[in-house]
């Protein structure tokens, strides 16, 4: 774990920005997320072998992610049918300050993690142009963030996400291993029934 001036520190060249949105921002974003969820609504995603995740998503902008017995995949609609809704401008305002990119982001993956909900370590290697970053923003209750290596296996690191964090992979960093182990259900009042809201930004295409 390096710390580096700014407010951030790099845990494995993953650039973490701890308290980057302040409590009233938080409120309203998640104001924004709920309008996309009443649009598109939370669904369980399936892996290739027809195993549920155990988390709910759901995504907004040009493009969604989506994952069935067909595979992991960017569509343009929701398992609905309907359009994705719009990246809120809230979203889009935090891809401008910690980015790094001159491009604008084209999806906005929405994960909730309920009490129990993990996510294996994976790389993020389904959008085209794999040289744009992945900014993260934490909202809810504290995640175990445990980051490895570009190849699979070797030893890893881990820190406690808390609501208002954002991490970007970038540069060497896009490509490593990284998940989440725990929640810790509880830890914050953000969200009335509890739980972790996981904010992805990115260009898919």
């Amino acid at each position: 774990m390096v710390f580096a001036p700014g407010g951030h520190f790099s845990l494995r060249g993953v650039a973490i920005y701890p308290g980057a949105v302040p409590p009233d921002r938080q409120v309203e974003i998640l104001s924004d997320i709920r309008s996309v969820a009443q649009t598109a609504p939370l669904f369980h995603p399936e892996t290739r072998r027809g195993r549920k995740m155990s988390v709910r998503m759901t995504s907004a902008g040009q493009v969604g992610w989506v994952s069935d017995r067909r595979g992991y995949r960017y569509e343009a609609q929701h398992p609905s049918g309907s359009d994705w809704p719009a990246i809120p401008e809230s979203l889009l305002s935090l891809w401008g300050l910690y980015s790094g990119s001159d491009r604008p982001p084209d999806t906005c993956l929405i994960n909730y993690y309920g009490e129990g909900a993990r996510m294996g370590l994976h790389q993020d290697r389904d959008e085209a142009d794999i040289d744009q970053p992945v900014l993260s923003l934490s909202l809810g209750d504290a995640a175990l963030f445990r980051v490895g290596n570009v190849e699979k296996g070797g030893s890893t690191e881990s820190v406690w996400l808390t609501s208002g964090d954002v991490a970007v992979l970038a540069g060497d960093a896009r490509l490593v291993h990284h998940g989440i182990d725990r929640i810790r259900f509880g830890s914050s009042t953000l969200l009335p029934q509890g739980g972790r809201i996981n904010v992805t930004m990115r260009v898919a295409t």
